[in-house]
């Protein structure tokens, strides 16, 4: 076990927060799911990681009952997981120990959401040294308003206003960030397909 996949905020907090219909795939958990069972089946860590807000009050909160992982998803025992307090993964947990103590420079990651935990979490990986596999199409995000944006906008005038980046927008733009600097991006079939040239 030379491997790590690293499944980030993939939690039930989302679906509470509102505007999860807005979300690029709200069947993430499903590709997430592809990438655990092929982790599994080659005898790579899963690591699970959690996003949480203690005392806010908020979906964050733990207090709350929503930062778990998403209920189709299962972690199995012996599978690590770590709650986090900032954007990337590393920070405010001990991942990079329990990966140092396990032998693993290479990762791979999902979640939610693309440019945010995620890409600031293989960003870390990538400074610490880590090879790292951005599964782009196993992570999710939302449109983002533009700063000038009023509060408390509807999803209705969210999306009709021409200064919110699409998901899609998010998702290219960060793909562009991370290919050949941080990261190789690779999908779940490409993946699935690497795994199953190597077996034969």
């Amino acid at each position: 076990m030379n491997r790590a996949l690293i499944v980030i905020d993939v939690q039930e907090s989302f679906r509470t927060k509102g505007r999860w219909e807005t979300l690029s795939d709200p069947q993430i958990a499903d590709r997430v799911g592809r990438l655990v069972r092929l982790a599994r089946r080659d005898g790579d860590l899963v690591v699970w990681v959690l996003h949480a807000e203690p005392g806010s009050g908020g979906v964050f909160d733990p207090a709350l009952g929503h930062v778990r992982v998403m209920d189709e998803l299962r972690p199995e025992e012996g599978e690590p997981l770590l709650a986090k307090t900032s954007h990337n993964a590393f920070t405010t947990t001990n991942l990079q120990q329990l990966l140092t103590e396990r032998g693993i420079r290479d990762l791979t990651v999902c979640g939610i959401r693309t440019e945010q935990c995620v890409e600031t979490t293989t960003r870390v990986a990538g400074d610490l040294g880590y090879r790292v596999t951005f599964v782009v199409d196993a992570t999710a995000t939302n449109p983002i308003p533009h700063r000038d944006a009023p509060a408390g906008m509807s999803t209705a005038e969210l999306l009709a206003d021409p200064r919110t980046l699409s998901a899609q927008e998010i998702i290219r733009r960060t793909e562009y960030a991370l290919a050949g600097r941080f990261a190789t991006i690779a999908t779940v079939a490409e993946l699935e397909g690497v795994t199953e040239s190597a077996a034969c």
